[in-house]
């Protein structure tokens, strides 16, 4: 089961999951980061460019998913050297940091608070975020092209392409793309028709969908959603 808050890092989110039998299970790309504890070993999930498909691991897992463009300040590592990648933190911080934490966050009666805790001290720690950063994100989520958004922040083509691949772990193209999937499935999710879920979402039309949905999620939008297969793309 499946169930997420509001984080108390802002923008952030928190969440836990304990999978069914099976385990198996889809991650979309979402522009985010996520620090993940499962079965005593902390994670770092990078930046999605497709689909993350689980592979079955039981028990119960927590995570703080950080608001786009976040995490790499708090980890310390730039966002394209983690994309679609799964990386143990022991990895990207000194061994015996990790142990320490891994065994506070063992020890407490909430792992997921004190995840959350972990991610809040180290945000307390290193700079405010960029705010063109999150200026880049709400643009892009609002269906501005890039080149228009790049012209707003003051910043060349090749500048904003740098900034967004530290941040964001792919060019600020890829994470328009992803923005606008994540638009298109929450409509669908309120039962917006196909058709409108598209024009609404941003695409030249249904079939544009149709094929970004695949690429990026690796399945047809009416399967992914749980629908009939009759109304699938």
């Amino acid at each position: 089961m499946y169930a997420e808050r509001a984080s108390r890092l802002p923008g952030a989110v928190v969440w836990t999951n304990t999978p069914d039998e099976d385990g198996a299970g889809r991650v979309l790309p979402d522009g985010c980061m996520d620090l993940l504890w499962h079965d005593g070993r902390l994670f770092v999930a990078g930046p999605d460019t497709r689909a993350y498909v689980t592979g079955g691991e039981s028990g119960r897992w927590a995570g703080v998913r950080f608001f786009p463009g976040t995490a790499p300040a708090l980890l310390g590592v730039p966002a394209h050297e983690l994309r679609d990648r799964r990386v143990e933190l022991v990895d990207l911080w000194p061994a015996v940091e990790v142990r320490r934490l891994r065994g506070r966050v063992e020890a407490a009666a909430d792992p997921v608070t004190a995840l959350e805790d972990v991610a809040l001290e180290r945000a307390a720690a290193v700079d405010e975020p960029d705010p063109v950063l999150r200026r880049v994100v709400t643009a892009l989520d609002s269906g501005r092209p890039v080149a228009a958004t790049a012209d707003e922040l003051g910043l060349g083509a090749r500048q904003l392409h740098r900034r967004c691949l530290s941040v964001f772990g792919y060019g600020p193209k890829t994470l328009a793309r992803i923005l606008r999937l994540q638009r298109a499935l929450a409509l669908a999710r309120g039962g917006t028709a196909f058709a409108d879920t598209a024009v609404r979402a941003g695409y030249a039309d249904q079939a544009h969908l149709a094929r970004d949905v695949r690429e990026l999620a690796g399945l047809p939008l009416g399967e992914l959603l749980g629908r009939r297969v009759g109304s699938a793309l």
